[in-house]
C-alpha cells in the first residue's frame, strides 16, 4: 500500500507541510508513503496532441498511491492558486468526457483522499463562518468528479505566528495517518449512511409527533388533514434545519 503526500502551499517547511508530514509520519508499519511538492513542478494545461510529460508523471504518481493526502492553507476563504492550477491542468487525467461534455469519473475511482488546510483565523471565527469551509468544498468537488471517496480532513485555524501545530492536531494527524493506512473498501461508507439516514429519519419523526402534542390544545389535530399538514410542516422545517447543518456546518473547523 502506498499513500501520497501532495503539498500545494508556497512554504516548503511551513505548518502545512508539518501537517502533512505528522500524518505521513504516523502510517502504520510498511506502508510506503512519498510527498510531491507542487511548486516544484511547472503546471500547465494540457493541450490535445501535445505531450505533458509534468502531467504524465504526477498522473503515474497517483495513481501508484492508495491514498492521497493534500495539504493546503486557505487563502481569501479560497484554496490557493496553486492547488487549484493543479486541479484545473489535471481535468482530463481525473475524468473521462462523454460526447454531450458531461464527465464520469477517470482511472482514479475508488481511491481514497484525506484534506489538510490551515488559515489565520481564529478557532471561533473559524467555526462560526467557516472560513475554511470553500477549501474542503473545492477538494471534495474535484474528488467527487473523479469518483475518489473522502476519508476526512483537518483544519489548524489561528495559525498567525504560529511556529508549531499544537500537540491536539498532531494526535489527531496521527489518528488520520493509522486510518489511512487500512485497506480500504471501494464504497465503505455506504451502509455507514443509510444506518444515519434510518436514525435521523426516526428522530425528526419522533421530535415531530412530540411536537404535535401541545398543538392539541390549539388545533383539531384529529382531523385527518389538519394532522397531516401540521406534521408535513414540522417535519419539512427540522429536515431543512439538518441540511443546512450537513451542508455548512460539518466541516472540521475547530
Amino acid at each position: 500500500m502506498k499513500i501520497l503526500g501532495i503539498l500545494a502551499s508556497h512554504k516548503e517547511h511551513g505548518l502545512n507541510a508539518e501537517l502533512l508530514d505528522n500524518v505521513l509520519d504516523n502510517v502504520d508499519e510498511g506502508v510506503e508513503t512519498e510527498t510531491i511538492y507542487l511548486e516544484n513542478y511547472d503546471i500547465t494545461p494540457h493541450k490535445y496532441h501535445q505531450e505533458n510529460e509534468v502531467l504524465d508523471e504526477l498522473s503515474q504518481k497517483l495513481m501508484d498511491a492508495d491514498v492521497w493526502v493534500f495539504s493546503a492553507p486557505t487563502y481569501w476563504r479560497e484554496a490557493p492558486g496553486l492547488l487549484k492550477n493543479f486541479f484545473d491542468c489535471m481535468r482530463p487525467k481525473f475524468v473521462y468526457f462523454k460526447e454531450n461534455g458531461d464527465t464520469i469519473p477517470g482511472p482514479f475511482k475508488d481511491k481514497h483522499y484525506l484534506s489538510l488546510s490551515s488559515c489565520y483565523m481564529s478557532t471561533t471565527e473559524n467555526f462560526l463562518t467557516g472560513i475554511t469551509d470553500e477549501t474542503f468544498k473545492t477538494i471534495d468537488r474535484v474528488m467527487s468528479a473523479a469518483g475518489v471517496i473522502k476519508t476526512g480532513e483537518i483544519v489548524l485555524p489561528n495559525t498567525f505566528g504560529m511556529k508549531e501545530i499544537p500537540q491536539k492536531k498532531k494526535d489527531l494527524c496521527a489518528k488520520y495517518g493509522h486510518k489511512i493506512s487500512q485497506k480500504q473498501e471501494k464504497d465503505d461508507l455506504t451502509m455507514k449512511r443509510y444506518i444515519q439516514l434510518f436514525f435521523m429519519i426516526a428522530v425528526m419523526a419522533l421530535v415531530t409527533m412530540g411536537i404535535q402534542v401541545p398543538l392539541k390544545a390549539i388545533m383539531p389535530m384529529d382531523n385527518f388533514w389538519i394532522n397531516y399538514a401540521s406534521f408535513t410542516v414540522i417535519f419539512f422545517v427540522l429536515l431543512g434545519a439538518i441540511l443546512h447543518y450537513v451542508t455548512f456546518v460539518k466541516h472540521r473547523r475547530r
